[in-house]
């Protein structure tokens, strides 16, 4: 049986560094090459300082370590990339083209890209977003993720490289968060209530966006990698659906547990970005071709973030 070599680019990042230590306890720290623009720090196992804008840095670890599984996690996110959109550009589809690129050169078995609910725009019906709504992204983040999903197509359509992507809503765990996302204060809320110490919320209470747990979001990964090449149909991106909520529901449900908790409200930039982006997500093709099924809702998520932010904090 083949060696299994897996390869993450971004492996500091808020879903790198977990899908990082799920994939070492499935394959063993041996077989699992963490990578980063930032030098190592408290990452187990192999770790590769690498600028993954340098094609030929890419190509040398792949090469190196005889890659056969690329999750490319790395990008410039969608609040931080309306600050400099030219250089987002840039980065983001250098990248994950570089990616593909000497994927399809070494023959690499299977590459991972993560997309994002930043594709759809006003065109698309903000409940229930479908599967094929159409891709009107308003941000650079969002141009950069709908390019990258046609590039993907591309590269399996025209020389059979088999990647697999999902659109990924907000990301939701009692990990810290990276910055720059326009969804981060899912995180951030959690993290001052545990603190006891009020907190002053960047969206309107009743911005409503589709939101899924760390765990779950992991899960979904692994899974949708780990699916045979004939089960999956969509070689775009999948939608991946899980809650939806909005900052006044989150405070609610914080409050059963700490009833103290306050939280203000001072909309800003972010707010035009997410006004932009779907309520809820239809992903029943996901559900229908490999089998995805969300585990976490609002209610046992928080209770789950607040054990463990409370647990790490004493």
């Amino acid at each position: 049986m083949a060696t299994t070599a897996i390869l993450i680019i971004g492996a500091h990042g808020q879903l790198g560094s977990v899908l990082t230590g799920e994939l070492q306890k499935i394959y063993g720290k041996q077989n699992i090459i963490a990578t980063d623009i930032v030098p190592k720090t408290n990452v187990e196992g192999i770790f590769e300082h690498i600028d993954a804008t340098d094609g030929k840095a890419l190509e040398r670890i792949v090469t190196k370590y005889a890659i056969t599984e690329i999750y490319h996690l790395a990008a410039i996110l969608s609040a931080k990339g309306e600050q400099y959109p030219l250089r987002t550009w840039e980065v983001n589809m250098n990248m994950t083209l570089h990616v593909f690129d000497v994927a399809r050169k070494h023959k690499v078995d299977k590459v991972f890209f993560p997309s994002s609910i930043a594709v759809f725009g006003d065109h698309a019906p903000k409940e229930n977003t479908p599967q094929w709504a159409p891709l009107n992204p308003t941000t650079v983040y969002g141009m950069s993720k709908a390019a990258g999903e046609h590039w993907a197509q591309y590269y399996f359509n025209t020389y059979g490289l088999d990647v697999r992507s999902l659109r990924y809503p907000g990301v939701v765990g009692y990990q810290p968060v990276s910055g720059g996302g326009t969804t981060d204060y899912a995180v951030e809320i959690y993290q001052s209530a545990v603190r006891q110490q009020p907190y002053t919320c960047f969206l309107k209470p009743d911005t409503k966006l589709p939101m899924i747990y760390m765990d779950d979001a992991i899960r979904a990964t692994i899974e949708l990698m780990q699916a045979p090449k004939e089960n999956i149909k969509t070689r775009t991106s999948y939608n991946l659906g899980s809650m939806s909520f909005c900052p006044s529901e989150v405070a609610a449900a914080i409050q059963r547990t700490y009833p103290n908790f306050s939280m203000e409200y001072a909309p800003d930039f972010r707010q035009k970005i997410s006004e932009k982006w779907p309520h809820s997500i239809d992903d029943g093709q996901a559900r229908k071709d490999w089998g995805w099924k969300p585990k976490h809702d609002l209610e046992s998520m928080t209770k789950l973030i607040l054990a463990k932010l409370n647990k790490n904090m004493s």
